[in-house]
């Protein structure tokens, strides 16, 4: 499988709730970072840090969050994926999600949007 087909069906697994298939596209080791100043950014170690410490909290923060996938752009180890994240109330904005993969595995995860802005809206 290609980097960017293992990201993308991240994606399919996370858009359809399931953890078990997503876990399974990290590395042990994965370090992700979430570029933002609320509630969920920093660093996350591993799967489990970032399903406990983030996505299980991401419709607290932001009721009824979703994202969808704008464009994608790839080579033989990174992906870039430009997204738009909506929430309840009008909430809308865009982002990008950086990944780097080796071994058929996410070794790394950084996403970007706009902190202040999220911040602001964020529940938690």
């Amino acid at each position: 499988m290609t980097a960017e087909e293992i990201v993308m069906g991240g994606y399919a697994a996370f858009g359809a709730g399931d953890m078990e298939a997503l876990s399974k596209v990290y590395h042990p080791d994965c370090k992700i970072t979430f570029h933002a100043n609320h509630a969920l950014g920093g660093e996350y170690h591993g799967f489990n840090d970032l399903l406990g410490n983030m996505l299980a909290k991401l419709n607290d923060a932001w009721p009824g969050f979703n994202l969808s996938v704008d464009n994608v752009v790839s080579n033989a180890t990174d992906v870039v994926v430009f997204c738009t994240f909506t929430a309840d109330g009008g909430i809308s904005g865009k982002g990008v999600h950086h990944f780097v993969v080796q071994d058929g595995l996410e070794v790394s995860f950084d996403l970007y949007w706009d902190s202040g802005y999220w911040g602001e809206h964020c529940k938690i």
